[in-house]
């Protein structure tokens, strides 16, 4: 098994390819049919045999034959799928009001003071603005940002993901070659502490940044920001080190740009070490952005902003969105905030995910397929590689995997520029029975993958 190419991995990353010669039940094949009739070839399912689920509780999933699936996969609904808590925050706020922010309510000021205490300063004595979706938040906080600066280049890392709307899809390489990227958008190289003594990391990853800030500058453009995932997710998931950050953000800050951390996927307490993925950097981004966990699977988005990034923006311009931060939006947002907070759903991630960290080092001593281990919390990557010594990538063998627990009921992706790295990203959560499940899933398909090859 080789690594995969770019141009082959957006087909071997969890999807099912629909060219492929399963032998599917009569009922999928009907769904799928049907699917790409009225919904169009845009679209991607996972899985090389799709999964039909039609019912969730907790970590667990339901098909419509009745089987149960373990959920390692969905952040999005980080405090458990029907989570009883906020599914009666809903129910209670649509059968009262479901209205925009033009008018005053209680319930979005509260639940702005109480997320704004977790972010700490310059962000503690910000503004809360809210959207729909991370990719909403990401939009407007690069519209703030080329106001206040003036400019409009952008940094990301290689393999960014920061959204879909048209601005956001400009600077997310991990899209793929077919989506283009603005000719003000710069890459830096994934910080890959697998392949890079952690010791040069830091200063290569710096150097990086301050050569693409020059680029920009020499080009007429300026930066506007630096956007960072802090746990490098669509980059492979690089968790270490945690000094990182913070040179990169004093050079951000020097040519006049501002930094804006993506909380989409590494915050709401995932990394089990602090609310916040920038948090474990001890850096003070200017604005952070926010998504998929915040309301528990219900659209809710927005970001958290400096007040002085803001202030000229918001008196020379106008935001409103009509969903953003509506009254039900607000009650799913504050009712997983709690469920949070009240369960320690942090703790429980810093538990669980070392439970897991450690149960996949043991695993490694059996299966030398298993190249790294990193992440932090509930967020996990474990890199396949076809040779240890050459630590080789090896795509075929992550996607094997993906879809060979997919048949034992166990649901992960997988990430990273070659499509090489097992995504484990349960919901907060997940049990010392859930880890134990998936290990046990994990050793059973990576002897049945080293078997038939």
């Amino acid at each position: 098994m080789t690594a995969t190419s770019t141009s082959q991995r957006g087909k071997m990353v969890n999807a099912f390819n629909p060219d492929a010669d399963a032998k599917l039940p009569a009922r999928t094949r009907e769904l799928i049919e049907r699917r790409a009739t009225v919904l169009g070839p845009a679209y991607r399912l996972f899985y090389q045999t799709p999964v039909h689920i039609v019912r969730g509780l907790g970590t667990k999933l339901w098909d419509e034959s009745g089987d149960e699936y373990l959920d390692a996969y969905n952040n999005v609904v980080s405090v458990g799928h029907a989570n009883p808590h906020v599914v009666q925050a809903v129910h209670r706020q649509m059968e009262t009001l479901c209205t925009h922010t033009r008018y005053l309510h209680d319930g979005i000021l509260g639940y702005a003071e109480e997320l704004r205490a977790t972010a700490g300063r310059p962000l503690t004595d910000g503004h809360l603005m809210l959207t729909c979706t991370g990719s909403e938040a990401n939009d407007l906080a690069l519209r703030i940002a080329k106001h206040r600066t003036g400019h409009r280049g952008i940094i990301v890392t290689s393999e960014a993901y920061h959204g879909n709307s048209d601005l956001t899809a400009s600077f997310s390489p991990s899209l793929g070659e077919g989506s283009p990227l603005g000719t003000w958008v710069r890459r830096v190289p994934t910080p890959d502490s697998y392949r890079i003594d952690p010791a040069d990391l830091c200063r290569r990853f710096v150097t990086s940044v301050r050569e693409q800030i020059a680029d920009l500058q020499r080009h007429g453009e300026g930066l506007a920001a630096f956007i960072v995932d802090s746990l490098f997710s669509s980059d492979g998931i690089f968790s270490e080190p945690t000094g990182l950050l913070g040179p990169v953000a004093g050079a951000v800050h020097e040519a006049g740009g501002l930094f804006i951390a993506d909380e989409v996927q590494s915050g709401f307490a995932r990394s089990g070490d602090a609310m916040w993925g920038h948090q474990r950097h001890q850096v003070q981004p200017d604005i952070m952005t926010l998504g998929k966990p915040m309301g528990n699977g219900f659209p809710v988005a927005g970001i958290v902003v400096a007040r002085d990034t803001v202030a000229r923006f918001g008196h020379e311009q106008r935001y409103f969105n009509t969903f953003g931060g509506n009254t039900v939006a607000v009650a799913a947002a504050q009712a997983t905030f709690e469920v949070i907070r009240d369960q320690d759903l942090l703790g429980n991630a810093a538990r669980v995910g070392r439970e897991i960290r450690d149960g996949l080092r043991q695993l490694s001593e059996k299966h030398d397929r298993i190249g790294d281990i990193r992440g932090t919390g509930l967020y996990i990557g474990v890199e396949m590689v076809s040779d240890r010594d050459g630590k080789t990538p090896d795509a075929a063998t992550a996607t094997a995997i993906v879809n060979g627990l997919r048949d034992r009921r166990v649901l992960i992706s997988a990430t990273g520029f070659h499509a090489n790295v097992l995504k484990i990203r349960p919901p907060l959560v997940f049990s010392s029975a859930d880890a134990d499940r998936l290990l046990i899933a994990l050793d059973d398909t990576l002897s049945s993958v080293e078997r038939h090859e």
